[in-house]
């Protein structure tokens, strides 16, 4: 599989998108306390019906729960590590960026209204672009499972990803 890189913010590090492990349950704390420390920031979410013994309602959960994306410098890394919830900055031995395209397609997939469900990461596959339709730009892996085809969209750092329905006449090879 090729990977996905982002050689300007690898280089310098500079205002790169980053992993934040948080504490359990703390995602949308972590969201908030990055907005107001004027941090960028990217919590993907989903809407569920929740039910309770007296009501339904719709909640908003984290789509990767635990994680929470922002774009910062690392120089400015401490306002980030003392945010209420930022357990860390994901990274083996250092902090890692994740690519601007990877948070791209992501953001790309959950605004365009296309149906997509969590998916297992998967590291195997042919990295494909969609050209055509509302999802035009989008790079992803390619997977079949018989019909329909399946474009899966990985952080890769994470190892978490999401699954929407493709038209296979619609992907080439990245």
């Amino acid at each position: 599989m090729q990977e996905i890189t982002n050689s300007n913010c690898e280089r310098n590090l500079d205002h790169c998108w980053f992993a934040l492990q948080t504490r359990s349950r703390h995602e949308k704390i972590v969201r908030h306390e990055l907005a107001v420390r004027n941090i960028e920031q990217f919590l993907p979410t989903v809407n569920r019906l929740s039910q309770w013994k007296d009501r339904k309602k719709e909640v908003e959960f984290p789509l990767f729960p635990g994680y929470c994306f922002a774009r910062f410098s690392l120089d400015n890394r401490l306002a980030v590590l003392q945010s209420p919830g930022v357990v860390h900055i994901v990274g083996a031995l250092r902090p890692e960026p994740i690519p601007d395209l990877e948070i791209e397609s992501l953001r790309k997939v959950l605004n365009n209204g296309t149906r997509y469900k969590l998916h297992p990461y998967i590291k195997e596959g042919c990295l494909v672009e969609v050209t055509e339709g509302p999802m035009q730009g989008v790079k992803g892996i390619f997977m079949r499972q018989a019909r329909p085809y399946r474009l899966v969209v990985s952080i890769n750092l994470i190892q978490r990803a999401v699954a929407v329905e493709v038209d296979a006449s619609s992907v080439v090879p990245a």
